[in-house]
């Protein structure tokens, strides 16, 4: 509450949120009062959440990462200097096979010295209560880092920090997970890139971070597929059309490449395609007591990517006069794409169209002159009393025949308008 007081001056807002976090909860029907916290589940949870752990961004912003963070860059590894220096007199000698041997050992060791003291990163990142913090630096002082977080999260926030979870771990060798990611810092002194700005090439895959899909990850998401140890069919969706059971197979998959579409390793989740695909042929062969062969025949396709054709399976609903629907599984090429984004749609707001009358009552919306207000319901005996449509009818008497309705919800003005404008049944 004192921290949404800081900016927010209105009483009788804080009240309300004062009251909201004060009312309880029931479970199994058993009332039990609310000691701290916010509601487990509520709508305004998350956003509380963010405006409190505010305080832990800037206190690692302006404390911590100052504190932790010093130099321009790593002194000039001394080992390596002097193999540069002796390649370098080789080759200003002519002497290429003399060079080869400091180049070899060169490629061997870090350019600059890993363990300056006079260097050191620290950067921070946070999802809602999951954060990570990388630190370029001894593990004693990553202890102390994270000594002054759990203090600062005990004395100030109110909060502990969960030991269990809360992770040293050295990033060259071992992965850490965050928001379903492997996070790892990688190294390989074989892959040398060429660079203008370095002649003989440059380690560029060391140092650098990397995203991987967890190999876990990759197993949970195959299970779903699988009885016995091989694909299968999912008995669930036997009675749906082709079209939604490729729709289905095909948002489940694809719902999972988006997300991983920035980890290096992305082109293991072929493991995943595979199973889903085979289980998704199983299940329209079961359905037409057909073979999955005859079904991968029956659905391919070839789609377009920025990559180049892809080959997916497609299920299509033919509309007269308008576009075809279709339902498509796979077709995303499985290659890195760093620049990649999750986009959740803008919901659209759409107004109600309920078909039963009091709901159409209490929804307050004239079907007519399609606008809020009090309404009432016009009704007519049959449905033949309106004529044909094109016969010069009122457009409230064509409105009910094309809906096949004998009611229709409208406002007063409407109302009038019906009755001062009636049909005209021909002779």
């Amino acid at each position: 509450m004192s921290a949404l007081a800081e900016k927010i001056r209105d009483g009788r807002f804080l009240r309300l949120i004062r009251s909201m976090l004060k009312a309880g909860y029931l479970e199994d029907w058993q009332y039990h009062a609310t000691l701290s916290g916010t509601p487990q589940g509520g709508v305004v949870s998350p956003i509380l959440s963010n405006i409190y752990l505010d305080k832990l961004d800037q206190y690692v912003e302006r404390v911590l990462i100052p504190r932790h963070t010093r130099g321009t860059r790593r002194r000039l590894n001394p080992q390596y200097a002097v193999l540069a220096n002796k390649r370098w007199r080789a080759v200003r000698r002519g002497d290429r096979a003399s060079a080869r041997e400091p180049l070899r050992r060169m490629r061997a060791i870090p350019c600059n010295d890993p363990m300056d003291p006079g260097y050191r990163r620290l950067r921070y990142i946070r999802y809602a209560d999951d954060h990570l913090l990388g630190f370029a630096g001894p593990r004693a002082e990553a202890e102390q880092i994270r000594a002054a977080l759990a203090v600062f999260l005990r004395e100030t926030l109110r909060l502990e920090l969960n030991q269990d979870k809360t992770l040293i771990t050295r990033a060259r060798s071992q992965r850490a997970r965050f928001l379903g990611y492997d996070i790892i810092v990688q190294h390989c002194n074989t892959k040398i890139s060429r660079d203008r700005r370095a002649p003989n090439g440059s380690r560029s895959a060391n140092g650098s971070i990397a995203l991987l899909v967890p190999p876990d990850v990759i197993k949970a998401k195959c299970a779903p597929y699988r009885q016995r140890g091989k694909p299968a069919r999912r008995a669930a969706l036997l009675n749906r059309s082709d079209y939604d059971i490729v729709r289905v197979y095909g948002a489940e998959y694809r719902g999972i490449v988006n997300y991983y579409l920035l980890a290096t390793n992305v082109a293991r989740l072929s493991a995943l395609r595979w199973n889903a695909e085979t289980s998704m042929l199983k299940t329209l062969a079961a359905k037409h007591n057909s073979s999955a062969a005859k079904m991968r025949d029956r659905h391919r396709a070839v789609t377009q990517t920025p990559r180049g054709p892809r080959t997916c399976y497609e299920a299509r609903i033919t509309r007269e006069g308008r576009q075809d629907l279709v339902a498509r599984f796979g077709g995303i090429p499985l290659t890195r794409d760093k620049n990649a984004t999750i986009a959740d749609p803008v919901p659209v707001s759409t107004r109600p169209r309920p078909r039963d009358l009091i709901q159409r009552l209490t929804a307050r919306w004239c079907e007519l002159c399609e606008r809020h207000a009090v309404v009432t319901a016009h009704q007519i005996a049959r449905l033949a009393d309106l004529g044909q449509p094109g016969q010069g009818q009122p457009a409230w008497a064509v409105l009910m025949a094309q809906k096949r309705r004998k009611t229709l919800v409208v406002c007063a003005e409407c109302h009038q308008h019906i009755h001062a404008s009636p049909v005209t049944r021909a002779a």
